[in-house]
């Protein structure tokens, strides 16, 4: 195929020696040169708010109830409710057992669905009212093939999208997961890095651990400690871990450190209740 504009052996490469009549340079390299700066100031700038935004959680890792953050890995010490889709974290389900609330939602007071196909009918109810969170969820049982449902990737990625343009920080971090792991799809680092910064920028813990992980296996150790920070002062115990496990390695200073263990601190205190500390001494 010709290339545009004719014949490329009749026409002299762009590099800083090509002029035009009376030494002007080149309106094309002056053009491409201004494209470059400006790609590079946007990459800047988006690299600063990168490390400058996300460094308070996202409010959809509130538990509804008592509105206090839950702590992590939310799966760990929440239940999500298909019904209303409300994730509640298990002091607040231990306080409605206690007031008689069994075999309904402590938020919404629906009944519990009995079976996979119940539970399928109340997260298709939300999706096709549009809730991005309930969008995400369908994802993710396509992605593992639960509640009856087919194994099927591509699908998973379709629905994740779809929550990601809705708001879910938690369908970016499927989406990142996927690309930047290879698992189910073709492998896109890149992509999946993307997914990952959209959410960690909104506050989403996991993603900004991500990136931790991404900037110490690329061997930008000043950066991975950056976004280790961010998470463990918003309660991540594996990112408190890495960068101690960075200071042993001489690649984390002991100021940073501490900083860290400060931080982690204050957010698990912050994390805690009465009802809480009770529900971990009973299968909830």
């Amino acid at each position: 195929m010709e290339p545009v504009g004719g014949d490329a052996s009749e026409q002299e490469p762009a590099g800083p020696g090509n002029r035009e009549p009376g030494g002007a340079p080149s309106q094309i390299n002056v053009e491409a040169a201004a494209g470059d700066f400006d790609r590079s100031a946007e990459a800047e700038r988006y690299s600063e708010r990168l490390l400058n935004e996300g460094h308070e959680r996202w409010e959809g890792e509130r538990c509804p109830i008592c509105y206090l953050f839950i702590g992590l890995p939310v799966s760990e010490h929440a239940k999500i409710n298909t019904c209303c889709m409300k994730v509640v974290c298990k002091g607040c389900e231990l306080a409605a057992r206690q007031r008689g609330i069994y075999d309904r939602c402590p938020f919404c007071r629906t009944p519990h669905p009995t079976d996979d196909a119940s539970e399928l009918a109340m997260i298709q109810k939300r999706v096709s009212k549009g809730d991005a969170d309930a969008i995400a969820h369908l994802g993710r049982q396509y992605y593992l093939g639960r509640l009856g449902l087919p194994k099927d990737v591509p699908r998973a990625i379709k629905l994740w999208t779809e929550a990601a343009e809705l708001g879910s920080l938690d369908a970016h971090f499927m989406l990142g997961v996927t690309y930047y792991n290879g698992y189910g799809v073709q492998q896109d680092k890149a992509r999946g890095v993307r997914n990952f910064q959209e959410a960690a920028m909104k506050g989403h813990v996991a993603s900004r651990h991500c990136l931790g992980v991404v900037e110490f296996n690329e061997r930008n150790h000043e950066l991975a400690v950056q976004h280790y920070m961010i998470s463990a002062k918003m309660g991540d115990e594996n990112s408190l871990d890495n960068i101690k496990g960075m200071f042993v390695g001489g690649q984390a200073t002991k100021a940073q450190y501490a900083e860290a263990l400060r931080g982690y601190g204050n957010a698990v205190q912050e994390m805690k209740s009465h009802q809480r500390e009770e529900a971990k001494q009973v299968v909830i």
